[in-house]
């Protein structure tokens, strides 16, 4: 009798904690359809009364929303698209390939995780400035082209694959690239979708650096432009609401999609 006890009070506390993490989100989603000054209310509305789309409406025809969207999705599918390549690259090689130095050159890359990324922001800011690329999506982008966390997991996945299937491919007479891009790079599948939703998740989330790298309100991405926004719609809760929602959808979706392999590449890369 116990143990369904203890099993009926561990799923319900489960649920409970489901319940509040969700609410947040759904509260969100209600308020981006109530009227103007709706949610100000007191007490608030749990569900908008009359559901409307003006506050999406309006985020799309004025602010250059519609633009910075795009702006954002752009730079996010470039920075998965290289960051994922450069960081199996990277991380199959310390896994894989002998080169003088590599394990120091590894534990000195492991060390750099404690150092704030806040840190680095001014020199790298002066080094893109010598070379010409404030104000351009380049700039946006250097940084964030492979980072010490994805060489780290697709190293510690890739140390599994067998050598002898390597250098059965090399005695074959296949050269590296090939036996990365046609050996290794199936296998690396799982923890490779895991980066990649990592790298679009950070990219479609930075505030801070393109605030900084960017200075023409044209090439703002979809969080900088929002956070503009808001300064002129600071009291306009249900435009916020919308904005955060138009914000958040893409990467849940994605992370939807994709939380299968996401899940399989994390826990399998961590235990190997």
């Amino acid at each position: 009798m116990k143990q369904p006890l203890a099993t009926l009070a561990v799923n319900a506390a489960l649920l409970l904690a489901a319940l509040l993490a969700v609410f947040p989100l759904f509260w969100m989603v209600s308020v981006s359809f109530m009227p103007t000054g709706a949610a100000s209310t007191y007490p608030p509305p749990l569900l908008p009364g009359a559901p409307t789309l003006q506050h999406y409406t309006q985020l799309l025809a004025q602010g250059g929303i519609g633009r910075a969207f795009v702006n954002s999705l752009v730079l996010a599918v470039a920075a998965t698209a290289i960051s994922t390549l450069l960081n199996a690259l990277a991380g199959y090689a310390f896994a894989k390939l002998k080169f003088a130095g590599r394990d120091k050159v590894f534990a000195l890359l492991i060390a750099a995780l404690v150092i704030p990324g806040q840190v680095a922001m001014l020199p790298l800011f002066l080094m893109l400035k010598g070379m010409g690329l404030v104000n351009t999506y380049a700039g946006v982008l250097v940084p964030g082209l492979a980072s010490i966390f994805g060489i780290f997991l697709v190293r510690q996945y890739a140390r599994s694959i067998p050598d002898e299937l390597i250098e059965a491919a090399r005695m074959d007479g296949a050269g590296e690239f090939r036996i990365f891009f046609s050996i290794v790079l199936p296998v690396l599948k799982p923890v490779l979708v895991t980066l990649a939703v990592f790298a679009f998740l950070g990219s479609w989330n930075d505030f801070m650096w393109p605030l900084i790298v960017l200075t023409d309100g044209d090439l703002h991405t979809l969080p900088v432009a929002l956070a503009s926004l808001a300064r002129e719609h600071v009291q306009d809760s249900e435009l916020m609401m919308a904005g955060a929602v138009i914000t958040v959808l893409p990467v849940l979706l994605l992370f939807l999609a994709l939380q299968r392999y996401y899940m399989q590449g994390l826990l399998m890369g961590s235990v190997k």
